[in-house]
């Protein structure tokens, strides 16, 4: 029989959340059944919720950095076990045969991975995410969480975690390399515990140093302000990779001129509006713009492994149910230090 949870919904982009519950499917086979501890709030619940990417399904409800303990499995599981301490991320589905899957990139199935919210299942069903007190899920799709990670610091590993160490792996960010980090948010401030961990000298590129000593004490090597439009030319030609964390809109130009001989400048913030660049910037120094998403399942679980091996977990605020509306706010204001997350046994109404 499916199983009623009690969540958090929003039935349109205009509306406020409101308690509620949404329907999961039974326990198949090969499904975890997962008590969920907490969720991370990403600037992309914010968007979706908000009707900023394209036309939303609702009612909705968010959250794709889940973190819980397993409940219930499966007559057929063999990955998981109840009491585990595990996780699931950004999709909670692919086809499994298409060539990304087999690589183990099943974040770009080419059939198209199932969204853990906002979605559909490829049986038509709406998809509910972890803004919730349990879920369902493949288990395939559920990730093993380190005893050493505290589940609420855990959740946003899920996202901003996977987020920024698939770009900073696949550029082999490492010793020798100097990396930029632009903005010090929810994104920011875990690509520079990775990339530190990862043996790279990390720089943050701010519009102030209001974050400075946060930015430094998470492992950065230096900081700037550039609000100032002359403040990158003092940083010309020196970075390998820069990691463009923020939605906003940049001067392309100006950040591609501090990149050296190949470098790289890879979006994972979405600004909203088309980028402009003189193609001069690339050609002048072979350097390239780039594009990436979260990871698949085999690379978001080796990011778990390595957060627990560095001692890196997510700097969060912990929010009750009642604060989530006013918290989407604070977060599109800039007002987080640095990820927002709600604490799911707040949600069932007393």
């Amino acid at each position: 029989m499916p199983i009623t949870t009690p969540a958090l919904v929003v039935n349109s982009a205009a509306q406020a959340f409101e308690r509620g519950s949404v329907q999961r499917r039974d326990v198949g086979a090969h499904d975890v059944l997962i008590d969920i501890a907490y969720a991370g709030i990403c600037h992309s619940d914010i968007h979706q919720v908000r009707e900023e990417l394209g036309r939303s399904m609702f009612p909705m409800v968010p959250g794709h950095e889940i973190a819980g303990v397993v409940r219930e499995v499966g007559a057929e599981v063999t990955k998981h076990a109840v009491g585990d301490r595990v996780g699931v991320g950004c999709f909670v589905d692919s086809c499994r045969e298409c060539e990304n899957c087999l690589a183990g990139e099943e974040q770009f199935c080419l059939k198209g991975s199932v969204s853990t919210y906002n979605g559909l299942q490829y049986d038509g069903s709406p998809t509910y995410g972890g803004y919730s007190t349990d879920i369902v899920v493949d288990e395939n799709y559920v990730l093993r969480i380190p005893d050493s990670i505290p589940l609420d610091t855990a959740a946003p590993l899920l996202c901003a975690g996977i987020t920024t160490y698939s770009p900073l792996r696949h550029w082999n960010a490492g010793p020798g390399k100097h990396v930029a980090v632009i903005g010090m948010g929810g994104l920011g401030h875990m690509a520079v515990q990775i990339a530190h961990a990862m043996g790279a000298h990390v720089t943050v590129l701010s519009r102030t140093l209001a974050k400075q000593d946060d930015g430094l004490a998470l492992g950065a090597d230096e900081y700037f302000a550039i609000e100032s439009p002359d403040a990158l030319k003092a940083l010309r030609k020196r970075f390998d990779l820069i990691i463009n964390t923020v939605s906003a809109d940049i001067p392309v130009d100006r950040y591609l001129s501090t990149l050296r001989l190949d470098g790289a400048l890879v979006f994972v913030g979405l600004p909203q509006n088309p980028l402009q660049l003189r193609v001069f910037s690339l050609v002048g120094a072979r350097r390239s713009i780039a594009g990436s998403s979260i990871g698949g399942i085999r690379e978001t679980q080796e990011m778990l492994d390595f957060c627990a091996a560095h001692g890196i977990g997510a700097v969060i605020e912990t929010i009750s149910a009642d604060e989530v509306t006013a918290a989407y706010d604070r977060v599109v204001s800039g007002d987080v230090r640095f990820r927002f997350v709600i604490d799911t046994a707040t949600i069932p109404q007393e």
